[in-house]
């Protein structure tokens, strides 16, 4: 959605590109809003398919309507039309991925497995984008179809396959009973949770890292196109390759962080990024073989950010033996309202491209040109370096956690049972 649908509509659709922008950026912002109340609903939740399975069940009609509004439009809709159906998929996006990350939580207490566990979940994330990324270039490449086709194979894509993920999830994976001795959040703990050192810090990180891909997400294919010179079948090869890398370097980055500790494999991971975006800037790409290499080192340290939702799963841990309180669903509300800032904040490279006199269709001047690259390579080096620095400073480690749990009479080496019988 990030990567195809801005360019989609001020391109074929024929919206203004600053339209475009403000739409992504001010509809991601005011979705925010609702993170807290979704994420103190979860925590209040009680069901028989448990907090947070049920939360997930209720996304999946969400955003299969919202997918279809999206990426089945025609030439002829307005502003307007973006973004209602941009609240909608926010809002249904919300719900599940907050369902996701905060069920999987609390499926293990222990320090490692809850990297193994989120390792695993981005491992389906990247391997969905992938699938999906797969589609433009396969009609482009086999059916000399054009990008409406491939925009529109993406949102099939989406309404076939979601209530069947779904249903798989929720028939094979169990959701433990939430203690009876930790008291339910409130919503007006939300706010005071930013206040704590090792939330804080988190949260901070992930707003720096949702930024970095946001932008070169959102500019990738202008980027491309009017940087390296591109056609837009090869980019979306390059793209592939990118995400490929990051599905096979996902292992790495949680061993990595059993190893050294999750905080300072993150650390890794950011400056990692930060030379994947410099070897996009600085080599040129005299054929796709070369291009694919750089790519993939590029995408080599995608999920080294899955280390996030496993340490905030910890300063859970932290916050119920200071408090007796269980926010799960409040933390995880706080790191998806943290990434929806930074790519909102990306949306406004739009309007900044805009205001230099950029256009989408070519034949642009320098100043145009260097803004773009200026933001398409400074923006996430910046970001991801100070990112990394922050996180150093993170004090949760292993041997912390491990007191937590004996504090808490948890066993780390007996995790909650996670397959429904």
């Amino acid at each position: 959605m990030v990567v195809h649908l801005p360019s989609y509509y001020a391109g074929h659709l024929g919206l203004p590109l600053s339209a475009v922008g403000l739409a992504f950026t001010f509809v991601r912002l005011i979705d925010i809003g609702f993170d807290p109340l979704l994420g103190g609903l979860m925590d209040r939740t009680r069901s028989r398919l448990g907090r947070f399975r049920i939360w997930l069940v209720l996304s999946a009609p969400v955003l299969m309507l919202a997918a279809w509004m999206l990426f089945m439009a025609e030439p002829g809709v307005g502003p307007l039309h973006l973004w209602i159906w941009l609240a909608v998929v926010y809002v249904g996006f919300s719900m599940g991925s907050l369902a996701q990350t905060a069920w999987a939580a609390v499926l293990s207490p222990d320090y490692h497995e809850r990297s193994r566990i989120y390792g695993w979940w981005q491992t389906g994330n990247v391997l969905g984008v992938i699938l999906v990324l797969l589609l433009p270039p396969i009609l482009s490449l086999g059916f000399h179809a054009g990008e409406e086709a491939g925009v529109k194979a993406m949102g099939w894509f989406v309404i076939l396959l979601l209530p069947v993920t779904v249903a798989l999830a929720c028939w094979r994976v169990g959701e433990p009973d939430a203690r009876a001795d930790w008291v339910r959040g409130r919503f007006g703990d939300y706010f005071r949770l930013m206040l704590r050192p090792t939330v804080a810090r988190l949260i901070i990180v992930d707003l720096l890292l949702g930024w970095a891909p946001g932008v070169t997400g959102i500019l990738y294919l202008f980027y491309f196109d009017q940087i390296k010179h591109v056609p837009s079948g090869e980019a979306n090869i390059l793209l592939l390759g990118f995400f490929l890398a990051g599905l096979v370097c996902g292992p790495i980055w949680w061993g990595l962080a059993a190893r050294i500790g999750k905080h300072r494999a993150l650390a890794v991971s950011a400056v990692v990024m930060v030379v994947g975006e410099l070897a996009v800037m600085a080599i040129p790409f005299p054929s796709i073989g070369v291009a694919l290499l750089v790519m993939a080192l590029a995408g080599s340290s995608y999920s080294g950010s899955l280390l996030l939702r496993a340490m905030m799963a910890d300063a859970g841990d932290e916050l119920r033996l200071e408090t007796g309180q269980d926010h799960t669903g409040l933390l995880y509300a706080l790191l998806t309202a943290t990434t929806k800032i930074g790519t909102a904040l990306a949306g406004l490279t739009f309007v900044v491209l805009g205001l230099v006199g950029f256009h989408r269709g070519g034949g642009n001047g320098p100043e145009a040109l260097l803004w773009l690259q200026i933001m398409f390579i400074g923006t996430p080096v910046i970001a991801s370096l100070i990112a990394g620095w922050v996180i150093l400073g993170h004090r949760l480690d292993a041997r912390r956690h491990g007191e937590i749990l004996a504090a808490l009479a948890i066993t780390p080496a007996s995790p909650i049972r996670a397959v429904a019988e």
